[in-house]
């Protein structure tokens, strides 16, 4: 029997939990690659900065909707395993384990390394008991005048409860002597949010380098108002002060079988948000004493295992205010995205919908009509496409309608005023503002109130699902007859975020398309039970299996003695269901390429089991975001790409469309990007079968490859593509780095 057939009748379980990572270790490691970005010296200092505050941002969000979830599961005594053979307590202890050390390298980074680094560049983030006499008297007159007036400090006794502190707060902890009585006293002092974090001296009273001001001198705000407590509590004598930070569960509680308003519902579990839900964290300072430490776990109802201790400031999240400094060469260089070559002929983008397009200008849809078009962000210009071509179907007289998901975008967007636009003059349009998108509710609100106002049909998203679908269509009138003009994408409607995230959008007047654009948009603002579509993939309709059929269909080939190639690009990877197939595939001798910027609970490289699968994580200054599916197809290649990653939530209880690639140029587009990842030495990640990564380095006489530089300068025309196809023919140079 051959090793080949040995694996093809291997009866070993592929749903052992044995063969799965745990979710939220997988997350947890995530972050620690983002940690090292602002650890790498190869990084730009400002940038490292900005990856540290993007770390703890993360786990920010990590405690208030993951850390949340599993302590309520523990409150209400789940015992049930997860795909990985763990209970919500055993998730608990190992995240805490795991999580300590890498909060306390975040610390020890920033004040040992980084803050060291800062000050030779000129920018001093000092104590206040190392201000001379002139920046004292400077920074107690400023709190005199601007802070004095915004604080309220809380006493805590008998006749005052401890008060309520608000979801990721920063506070003072007091403690306070009446010099009559003796009494030691507690009370609450929290730093106000209103007011910047941080305090700039003026020029005069920085610090000095060669005769000429420092970049930026300054101090904490929380040290101001720690070194004035005497103003607050006038009498008393101050005995210590302590920071603290707490972070509470921020995830909604929404039943919606019994909302018979979505909209309130929402706005009424915002409120309470508002409030915040039950603590959940603590963070204080290493030399916090034992009797306040005490105290804040008895007040705030938690454990000693919910304190986290830090060196030096709280809530490095605030970091991201010194990116505004005015120091290109402590940044990246500039991107500044290019406008895709076929839309160059339709000039500078006029982004007034109320203004006509003048006749000398190319029409954008008759570049549809050429061809199917590929844009990839931000590489490729967001305004000069997507902004466009809403814009230009807004000012066009010839377009009767226009439907689009919303799922997130931006406070500012010219979407939105231009779909305004169109509903005043007159145009069909309907869209639906998925008002469950999490952190977004209060936005989404606001945008479709404004949407409603003016007559655009608003629809608030479907019953027990969210719509992450990236969809629009153009419904036109040309001679005689209608035609659809579609775009579907990867990423959300955003244009601020689509500086930063690498996303996809195909825009293509195919019929079958439109014809299956219609039906969703059917699906979701009707009654309709659509079950079929022509070509697109529709989660929660057919995505699953059409996914497990084209991945047993590279298994089959194999397993017939053909090749099999498999190629995916993703957010995250957890579905148990789709993970066994691929572990199927493996054995069956299918060459499996992952690329997983986030979670994944799949471990490659075991014997037997998943020895033909390679995952890969790119970290890089922007946030992979796209997701790609190439299928090798014995020759025939398929590529698709969507809204969806390989998640339960995104496969079961989200709307979500991914569409195929039908054209041959932008096919072979997709498989240079693809390519180019799986090859990258310099943002890569390889993850091992023990859940860990290892990040490439280039060889000694390899070059260094970064594969998002290398997209920027194709976008740029300064170098040609390196012609990094995925296919069959060239696995081992792409994989083997």
């Amino acid at each position: 029997m051959t090793n080949k057939s040995k694996r093809t009748t291997n009866k070993s379980n592929l749903k052992d939990p044995k063969y799965y990572i745990n979710r939220e270790l997988s997350w947890l490691e995530f972050n620690s690659r983002v940690l090292h970005e602002a650890c790498d010296i190869r990084t730009p200092l400002l940038e490292r900065l900005k990856f540290l505050a993007i770390t703890s941002s993360n786990l920010d969000e990590f405690f208030m909707v993951r850390v949340a979830a599993l302590k309520q599961q523990v409150e209400a005594k789940v015992s049930q395993l997860t795909f990985d053979g763990r209970t919500p307590q055993q998730q608990l202890d190992e995240i805490s384990l795991t999580l300590r050390p890498l909060v306390a390298q975040q610390h020890q980074h920033f004040d040992q390394v980084i803050q060291p680094l800062l000050a030779k560049n000129g920018i001093y983030i000092i104590n206040y008991i190392e201000l001379n006499q002139k920046q004292r008297t400077y920074i107690d007159k400023y709190f005199e005048e601007q802070i004095f007036p915004v604080l309220t400090p809380l006493a805590v006794d008998p006749s005052h409860p401890f008060p309520y502190i608000s979801n990721l707060s920063l506070n003072l902890a007091v403690v306070i002597q009446n010099p009559e009585t003796k009494e030691e006293l507690f009370a609450r002092v929290k730093v106000p949010k209103v007011l910047p974090r941080f305090l700039a001296l003026p020029a005069d009273l920085s610090f000095r380098e060669n005769g000429k001001p420092s970049v930026w001198t300054g101090v904490p705000l929380e040290q101001a108002v720690a070194h004035n407590l005497e103003s607050l509590f006038p009498g008393m004598t101050i005995l210590e002060y302590h920071p603290f930070r707490i972070t509470r569960d921020a995830d909604l509680v929404l039943e919606e079988d019994e909302a018979d308003d979505l909209l309130l519902a929402i706005e009424q579990e915002l409120r309470k948000r508002r409030v915040g839900g039950t603590p959940v964290r603590l963070e204080i300072k290493s030399q916090t004493p034992a009797t306040i430490r005490s105290r804040l776990l008895q007040d705030l109802q938690l454990a000693e295992t919910d304190i986290y201790e830090v060196e030096g400031l709280l809530g490095l999240g605030d970091l991201m205010y010194f990116m505004s400094l005015p120091l290109p060469a402590l940044k990246d260089k500039p991107w500044k995205s290019v406008v895709p070559t076929r839309l160059q002929r339709l000039g500078e983008p006029n982004l007034d919908p109320n203004i006509r397009q003048t006749s000398e200008v190319k029409d954008f849809f008759a570049v549809i009509r050429e061809r199917d078009l590929l844009v990839h962000h931000p590489y490729q210009s967001f305004s000069a496409s997507v902004v466009r071509f809403i814009t230009q179907a807004v000012r066009d007289p010839n377009v009767l309608a226009i439907k689009m998901t919303l799922y997130r975008t931006s406070g500012d967007s010219p979407i939105i005023n231009a779909l305004i636009a169109a509903a005043e003059n007159g145009k069909q349009v309907s869209v639906l503002v998925e008002l469950k998108a999490r952190f977004d509710e209060e936005n989404n609100i606001y945008w479709a109130r404004r949407l409603e106002n003016v007559g655009v049909h608003v629809i608030y998203g479907l019953f027990g699902l969210k719509t992450h679908s990236k969809i629009v269509m153009v419904v036109r009138r040309e001679k005689d007859r209608i035609r659809r003009y579609v775009h579907i994408g990867t990423g959300n409607y955003n244009p601020k975020t689509a500086k930063l995230y690498t996303d996809l959008g195909l825009f293509t007047c195919q019929e079958e398309l439109g014809a299956d654009l219609t039906d969703l948009f059917n699906f979701l603002t009707g009654y309709s039970r659509q079950k079929s579509y022509r070509q697109l993939l529709v989660a929660p309709v057919n995505m699953r299996d059409r996914f497990l059929a084209l991945i047993n269909r590279e298994m089959e080939n194999a397993q017939n003695g053909f090749s099999g190639r498999i190629v995916a690009k993703m957010n995250s990877v957890v579905d148990p269901e789709i993970i066994a197939n691929l572990y199927a595939a493996s054995r069956a001798g299918v060459q499996i390429d992952l690329i997983i910027r986030g979670i994944c609970c799949l471990r490659p490289g075991i014997k037997d089991v998943s020895e033909n699968i390679r995952v890969i994580s790119i970290v890089g200054r922007f946030l992979e975001h796209s997701r790609i599916f190439y299928f090798y197809n014995n020759g025939v290649e398929e590529i698709y790409f969507g809204s969806a990653d390989w998640m339960p939530r995104n496969l079961n209880r989200r709307v979500e469309a991914i569409t195929p690639v039908l054209d041959a140029d932008i096919v072979k587009d997709l498989q240079e990007i693809l390519g180019m990842m799986l090859a990258d030495n310099r943002q890569a990640w390889e993850l091992q079968p023990d859940g860990s990564y290892i990040q490439r380095r280039p060889g000694e006489d390899c070059p260094e490859a970064s594969s998002q530089k290398l997209l920027m300068s194709m976008a740029l025309g300064s170098i040609d593509s390196p012609v990094t196809l995925v296919n069959n023919n060239n696995i081992s140079s792409d994989v083997k780095k």
